[in-house]
Parts: C-alpha cells; structure tokens; sequence
C-alpha cells in the first residue's frame, strides 16, 4: 500500500440530503474532493438513491442527478477561488454541504472511490428496497450512458411544457441533438400498471410538433421498458402478455420507439458515436 507520504494532501465535503430541516435527518449523497493547491475539484453523487427514497418517497431524484452535473460543470468552468460561490448557488433542494476536512489521497478518483464508500454507499450487508420500475429503469439508462461516456453530455429532465404548453407536467427523462435530430429517451414501466404508457402516448403528437416548431428538427421520442420476462408476460401468463403488448402497441401507434432495458447497451454507444465521443 502507498505510504502516508506519498498521499496527496486533499480536503473534502459531504453532500448529503436533508428534506426536513427541523427534524434534520440527513442521508449522505455525494463527496466533493480537492487536492491543496490544486484547481480541480471532483464531485460524485450517489447511484443508489434507495436510502434516499426511505427517508423521503417523495424525492425527486431526477433533479438530485442534475444537480451532480450542474456542479461538475460549474466547477470546470469556473476559477478555484469562487468555490464556495458556486456551492452556494447550485445548492438547494434539500441538499447541504459539510465543512471541509483534511484528506489524504492517492490520487484524486482513488479518493473519491474511498470516500464514497466510507460515508455514501450502503455496504454489501445493508439490506434495502431493490430498484424497482422507472427507477430501475432509470439507473440502467444512467449506467449505460455513464459507461459510454456520454452521460454529462446529455439533457435531463425535459420539461414538456417547453414545446407544448404552459403546465404540462411532463418532463422527458433524457436527451441530446445529433445534427437536425432530436432524440428522447423516457423510462417508462409497466410494472405498476399502463398509465405511464398511456401518458406518454397522449403527449407525443404536441411534443414531436413542439419540437419541430422551437427547434426546427425531427423529434425521435424513445420508450424504455422492461423486458416482458422480467414481468412475467409470458405465453404462460396470457393476462399479463396481452397487458404487456397492449402498453407497446399503445405506444408504437403514437409514433414511439419502444425499446427495452436490454438494449441500453446499443443505444449508448449509438449515442458515443453521433456525440463524437
């Protein structure tokens, strides 16, 4: 192991989740990690959100992910000395920083990796929740584009509104533009019923002519869902098949690309090669 001396001398901070201020339960999310002296400072934000959705059901875990990209950007962008400025405004939705502490670090992601697993990620024997619907979904979309490299290039949270109208709900999960094209991607499970399907399909003709008319390209508007075993759509569960075609039909007659989990893979490294990565 490399010895105490030829650590670099870093310090870090705790990002971690607070949805109630008075009843201050916190659950760590993410490490912020800076070498002394050094301009770059690398922040990581967690990929299990499970111990955030026990605290709280109800958080958005969309913007938490934004958030983390906010930050990288910002902190790319922006000379070291405005740091503390920086924090400060891309901070909020609950989420509050710890004071620096001393850290010493093999190198910069050596530390991050330690950090993370000291006060972040749950340890193999905690048992929580498993991902389950769009969040499952959600986390194999993020994999895979984290995995091709891509993942800080993209559009998150998409609001609908933008291209339909005022208070539409809706926000698209993910997205980029190659050239005239735009395309989509948006998590939608069937496990807890169709309505996300159905929702989905209902938008899809305003969204593809809001798209048209703001950004004067082609809307490519992708569904992402599980593979019908993992629901158990089986010949030998013909309720379930029927449900399960049902919700990709409904889908593919709005003009959507209905695709599965299964092929993250292809469409992340579709997404590397048009990025240009």
């Amino acid at each position: 192991m490399t010895s105490s001396t030829q650590r670099r001398a870093c310090e870090f901070r705790l990002l971690r989740y607070v949805p109630d201020a008075v009843r201050n339960e916190c659950v760590h999310i993410g490490v912020m990690l800076r070498e002394e002296g050094g301009s770059h400072t690398e922040v990581r934000f967690t990929r299990d959100w499970r111990r955030v959705r026990c605290l709280d059901p109800d958080a958005d875990t969309g913007l938490l992910e934004g958030m983390e990209t906010e930050l990288r950007r910002r902190l790319s962008a922006e000379p070291d000395e405005k740091l503390m400025r920086i924090l400060e405004e891309s901070l909020s939705l609950g989420v509050q920083m710890t004071e620096a502490r001393a850290y010493l670090a093999e190198s910069i992601p050596a530390g991050v990796e330690e950090l993370m697993r000291l006060y972040v990620d749950p340890p193999p024997r905690e048992k929580l929740p498993r991902l389950a619907g769009r969040a499952a979904i959600q986390s194999r979309m993020r994999t895979e584009f984290e995995h091709a490299g891509v993942w800080d290039l993209l559009r998150k949270r998409i609001a609908a509104s933008d291209y339909t109208r005022p208070g539409d709900p809706l926000r698209i999960d993910l997205g980029y533009r190659p050239n005239g094209l735009i395309r989509m991607f948006h998590a939608v499970s069937f496990e807890p019923g169709l309505e996300m399907a159905k929702v989905l399909a209902f938008s899809a003709a305003a969204l593809r002519a809001g798209v048209e008319r703001v950004e004067k390209a082609e809307l490519e508007l992708t569904a992402i869902i599980e593979p019908a075993a993992k629901l158990g759509a089986t010949d030998a569960e013909p309720e379930r098949l029927a449900l399960y075609r049902f919700g990709v039909e409904t889908m593919e007659e709005h003009r959507i690309r209905v695709l599965t989990t299964s092929d993250m893979g292809r469409v992340a490294e579709t997404a590397r090669r048009e990025l240009r990565i």
